[in-house]
Formats: structure tokens, C-alpha cells, sequence
């Protein structure tokens, strides 16, 4: 596949693009709910809970906060992650916009 020319887009387009990436896998959406029910940062749990590899996990929490959807501290040698609820308040005003701006005009 070739590459994508972000630069020819709004700023707005591609941050909606990139948090429409993070919820078209569905490891990602099952990550992020795993996040969203625990009562306190979590580290090394997801791997155990998601049942896909350290790496594997680590490239999709990458994408994921690659969008602004965690915030994340070290703990020792781990990091920690939680959900950035602000940015998904954001995303939801966003694809409403998007949705309710969007009319269909063909058959």
C-alpha cells in the first residue's frame, strides 16, 4: 500500500481519521474497553486479559495513544495507562458533526 499524504488534509480530517483507525481493529476496541472498566491504572494486565502477545499489544496501545485516547505515567519499569476521557468527548462532538453535517443527495 502506498503512502497516505496527510499533509493534503485538514488537521481536523486526519485526527478524525486517526481515531477512526483506532476502533477499525477489534483488539484495539477490546483494549480500550478493558481500560475504560478498571478502577485504576493498569500495566501489564491487558496482555493477560486480551490474550495477544506483549508486542502485539504494545503496537496496538501505540496506535491507540497515537490518536490521544490514553494518558499513561511510568510505575517502576511499567507503564501505566488510562483512558484520556477529554479526547473522547472531543471524538464523540467530532463524529457527530461529521454524521449530522453528512446528507445523502443520490438514490
Amino acid at each position: 500500500m502506498g503512502a497516505s499524504k496527510v499533509d493534503i488534509y485538514s488537521e481536523s480530517i486526519n485526527a478524525m481519521a486517526s481515531i477512526a483507525k483506532v476502533f477499525a481493529h477489534p483488539a484495539r476496541v477490546a483494549i480500550l474497553q478493558y481500560i475504560s472498566k478498571q478502577e485504576s491504572c493498569i500495566c501489564n494486565d491487558i496482555v493477560d486479559e486480551i490474550g495477544l502477545s506483549q508486542p502485539t499489544i504494545s503496537q496496538h496501545l501505540q496506535v491507540i495513544n497515537n490518536a490521544g485516547l490514553l494518558k499513561g505515567n511510568f510505575k517502576g519499569k511499567s507503564i501505566c495507562y488510562c483512558l484520556n476521557v477529554e479526547r473522547f468527548q472531543e471524538f464523540q462532538s467530532q463524529f457527530n458533526a461529521f454524521f449530522n453535517k453528512t446528507k445523502s443527495n443520490c438514490c
